[in-house]
């Protein structure tokens, strides 16, 4: 793959659109906040493909580790990533992946279920990381940390899509991704 300053300012750009959708939260008891961010992580690799999808992901990750307030609730530090919300950190590199290899499917459904399979793994990590901090089982972990979000994250990854169809067929006509055919 050919880097250009096209694709550098590319994940730039959607490396800024992660952390605005992930500075913005409601707080929850649990201390796992309701966000933007799966739907921003879904968006990236639905828009980028798997490659710069993953590259902006990293970059968000990189920089929120390293001390720059981006993480939910415009939180950062290595401290957000291993404490009790880490683990979903960690699986939107996943969700990232498995919604940017889907980019050049054909068949929507198998766009979506991929999406899904992303976000189940997302949620897999992000309980985990959870239930061993917690000190509690990872049934327990999952009720409270994963089910509650759910549906929203759910609606979160097909939303998600349907949008990367639009702004895909923009960066096209835009000439700004080479490969940015309808999603």
């Amino acid at each position: 793959m050919k880097i250009s300053t096209k694709t550098i300012v590319t994940v730039g750009m959607f490396t800024a659109v992660l952390a605005v959708l992930s500075i913005l939260q409601i707080p929850m008891p649990t201390g796992v906040p309701i966000t933007l961010q799966t739907f921003a992580m879904a968006l990236c690799g639905y828009v980028l493909g798997w490659q710069l999808g993953i590259s902006a992901t990293l970059l968000y990750i990189v920089l929120g580790t390293v001390g720059v307030p981006i993480f939910a609730g415009m939180s950062a530090g290595p401290g957000v990533l291993f404490g009790y919300t880490g683990g979903f950190i960690f699986g939107f590199i996943f969700l990232t992946l498995l919604c940017g290899i889907s980019v050049h499917r054909k068949n929507a459904a198998v766009k979506i279920v991929l999406g899904l399979a992303g976000l189940i793994i997302c949620h897999l990590l992000g309980a985990i990381q959870y239930a061993v901090l917690a000190k509690i089982t990872l049934g327990a972990s999952l009720v409270a940390v994963s089910l509650p979000y759910l549906v929203k994250d759910v609606i979160s990854v097909v939303g998600a899509y349907l949008v990367a169809i639009a702004v895909r067929k923009a960066l096209h006509a835009g000439n700004i991704l080479q490969d940015a055919k309808a999603a």
